[in-house]
């Protein structure tokens, strides 16, 4: 390794080292201010290092890890919506009894591991990269230890993770078994030579789906979703449900575009039935629930189905089209979660619908907030969210998957119900119904969320600067 090899990696050099320099700050002295600082900085700094690793890119980093405008640009995104849940987790930790500067570490870790995904170009950095990930996650899931709710998400979460990655180890064996290498680029080479077992392989590929499908949690691997979001700590909620499952969807944005899923009718197939069921079960289940976290779980299997309408679609109008929803699912999603941080009490996180009810005349910049982020992922025009449904609708028009189109319009109708029955139970009167009134408000939650809400608008007006950036990352990935 070289020094054009240390300058590209030095996003994630920036983050391993904080992680470091945090745990030696907690065996040192123990203070949370100073480490949500240490942890700001240190992500702060990675994201600014990305423009110095571009100089050399693309690059191939051992074959391990490819650093290209693919990855560097979701290293941005993974780093700046690190760097908003710290922001929001310092007054939510600091509510509750115990030591929050593990919080910390553990978070730098699961980024470490999302960024390491995103850069894959080998089984081995893939299995590394989730591993960091899902480990740091078991404990993040269980944090609050007082919380049976918060155990009880941990440990399925735990025992979920371990099956999914049984399957995609397994996946990989016999991949590799056909194939006789574990480098993604050269996949598809060896493929197109003949020399293969489709059988062998094709099974390999269903194997990997499903302990991929596992991490996105889309149907039918999508049960632990609920509960996990409903007894993890809002903050990292926050987490799986954005840069966890955004960077697992790179990662599987770039493997099967290398080996080119188009050309395989029965892996078409899969994901054509996985997106159409995500998307009816992920709304209509979520037409049932009356605590908030339960419904953004099951309205994020339903997004993940409208992603994969664009990810079936494929070509750089496709890859253009899933960056985009992911980038205004994102803002949007912390902006969600967001709110349900700074409202969360010290006991208990605010969660129940019946916590939001009236909340416009008692917080009427929260309710205002929130109300952006649920007509955003709603679709709602002058939104990301509309936007972004937008592309992902023209993609998949452009690559005439009219079923799954048809399909997309008919769950975004039904999604604006339940989006609809939380931006109404906010503006309910009141006096009427008894509303307890919200925890005093932070000035960083407060600023944080002001900030998203305005990329959530200027991306939903002005959308041109950000897409002309994924063309030119996308123009790297498809040649």
């Amino acid at each position: 390794m070289n020094s054009g090899d240390l300058s590209t990696l030095l996003p994630l050099i920036v983050v391993a080292a904080a992680s470091v320099v945090i745990l030696l700050m907690i065996a040192i002295h123990r203070n949370h201010a100073i480490t949500a600082v240490i942890t700001m900085i240190g992500l702060a700094l990675a994201f600014l290092t990305i423009p110095l690793a571009s100089t050399q890119a693309p690059r191939q980093i051992t074959p391990l890890l490819i650093i290209d405008r693919y990855a560097l640009f979701y290293f941005g995104l993974i780093f700046a919506a690190s760097f908003v849940i710290t922001l929001l987790s310092y007054g939510y930790l600091e509510l509750r009894r115990g030591y929050p500067e593990e919080f910390y570490l553990l978070l730098l870790l699961a980024t470490l591991g999302s960024a390491v995904l995103v850069a894959s170009d080998h089984f081995v950095s893939l299995f590394l990269g989730l591993e960091t990930l899902s480990v740091a996650l078991y404990v993040l899931i269980a944090y609050l230890r007082t919380s049976e709710r918060s155990i009880e998400a941990g440990v399925k979460y735990l025992i979920l993770a371990a099956v999914s990655a049984a399957f995609l180890l397994f996946g990989m064996a016999l991949v590799y078994a056909d194939l006789g290498t574990m480098e993604f680029a050269r996949m598809a080479s060896v493929t197109l030579s003949g020399n293969i077992n489709p059988k062998l392989l094709l099974t390999g590929i269903a194997m990997i789906i499903i302990g991929v499908g596992f991490k996105l949690a889309v149907v039918p691997f999508h049960l632990w979703t609920p509960d996990v979001y409903e007894g993890a700590p809002a903050p990292v909620t926050a987490f799986v449900a954005t840069v966890s499952k955004g960077a697992m969807f790179a990662l599987l944005l770039r493997f099967f575009t290398e080996i080119r899923v188009q050309d395989y009718s029965s892996l078409l197939y899969i994901f054509i039935l996985i997106a159409i069921a995500s998307m009816f079960i992920g709304n209509l289940m979520a037409l049932m629930q009356n605590n908030v976290k339960r419904i953004l779980a099951y309205s994020s299997i339903a997004h993940l189905g409208y992603l994969l309408v664009a990810f079936l679609a494929g070509e750089r109008r496709g890859v253009t089209a899933v960056t985009f929803y992911l980038v205004a699912y994102f803002v949007t999603t912390l902006i969600a979660f967001g709110v349900v941080t700074v409202l969360s009490g010290e006991h208990h996180d605010a969660d129940s619908i019946d916590d939001y009810r009236g909340l416009f005349w008692r917080r009427p910049w929260l309710a205002t907030v929130f109300t952006a982020a649920l007509l955003s992922l709603a679709g709602i025009p002058l939104t990301a969210g509309f936007v972004g449904k937008f592309y992902v609708l023209a993609a998949g028009i452009g690559s005439a998957l009219w079923l799954l189109v048809i399909t997309l319009i008919v769950n975004s109708a039904i999604g604006l119900y339940y989006y609809l029955r939380i931006i109404v139970s906010m503006y309910w009167d009141a006096e009427k119904e008894g509303y307890v009134g919200a925890p005093s408000f932070s000035i960083i939650g407060g600023a944080t969320l002001a900030g998203l809400t305005l990329l959530l608008i200027w991306f939903g007006v002005y959308p041109a600067p950000l897409i002309q950036v994924i063309q030119t990352m996308v123009a790297g990935l498809i040649e």
